[in-house]
């Protein structure tokens, strides 16, 4: 059914937009994905859509009405709205008509019976862009989950929905204290491969030979990774570097080193 709304401060539209607020998306449980690529994803995935949001005057492409066609066989809500409505919700130049309220989806580590193939873990990670572009190579190389240990910042917050292309959808992510993460590695997972990066490091990340069960653990943008992380890792990696720079971003660090387990690994499946 489609709902016609004219009004910025209509309470549906007001609640959407306070989805880009830390507390209301954790007090809600919801996000709000934006654009034809990731509202496109959230369908593909089979996520939980609340509601879509659309203009019609700006929903120009056959694959925009091909979701609306598939909100309406699928029952879902549907608000139909102005320019000035949508563009008051959406944080893109061009929001190609289409947005949707998505409940969130966490996953639970004590829910895991066995911990295979590469996992990441992020400690405290600061930036969304970086977390969303990070999920996307999780996404890129087969990675089983994404970990954020400690105060790190929201993989719902738009601005890493967006970095992350879809791979919202499609990478389990989870969440833990740092006292939480190492109860449950200590516990349940101490036969696992972690390996940890730092610049201090002295082992070039791309003279390992990876085991084919291992967990990423990567640290945030200001401090690296804490004392207590680099104590539970059996190798710390790495990054050769020639320039004046003594640092790469986080999601570049993150993306060589995956890449490098990931070729790794597929190597020794040829």
């Amino acid at each position: 059914m489609i709902t016609r709304i004219t009004s910025i401060s209509n309470p549906r539209i007001n609640l959407a937009r306070k989805l880009f607020d830390h507390k209301h998306r954790n007090q809600e449980g919801l996000f709000l994905a934006e654009g034809l690529k990731a509202v496109g994803q959230a369908f593909d995935s089979a996520a939980s859509i609340q509601s879509l949001i659309f203009a019609p005057t700006q929903l120009q492409s056959r694959y925009g009405y091909e979701l609306l066609d598939k909100a309406k066989a699928l029952g879902l809500d549907i608000l139909e709205v102005p320019d000035y409505v949508l563009e008051s919700l959406a944080r893109k130049d061009k929001p190609q008509g289409i947005l949707a309220v998505i409940k969130q989806n966490w996953s639970f580590l004590d829910d895991l019976e066995v911990v295979q193939g590469l996992w990441i873990g992020l400690d405290s990670i600061q930036n969304p862009g970086n977390l969303g572009t990070i999920l996307r190579t999780c996404d890129a190389v087969g990675a089983s989950g994404l970990i954020l240990i400690g105060e790190s910042t929201d993989p719902y917050d738009p601005a890493a929905v967006k970095a992350s292309m879809g791979s919202i959808f499609t990478v389990p992510h989870y969440k833990l204290t740092q006292s939480a993460f190492i109860k449950w590695l200590n516990s349940a997972h101490s036969d696992l491969g972690v390996y940890g990066s730092s610049d201090k490091a002295k082992q070039d990340y791309a003279l390992i030979d990876y085991p084919k069960d291992l967990l990423l653990l990567m640290g945030s943008e200001r401090q690296g990774l804490s004392q207590a992380l680099q104590g539970l890792c059996t190798k710390m990696l790495a990054i050769p570097m020639q320039g004046s720079c003594d640092s790469l971003n986080l999601a570049v660090a993150t993306a060589l080193i995956a890449y490098q387990i990931y070729n790794n690994m597929r190597s020794k499946r040829v």
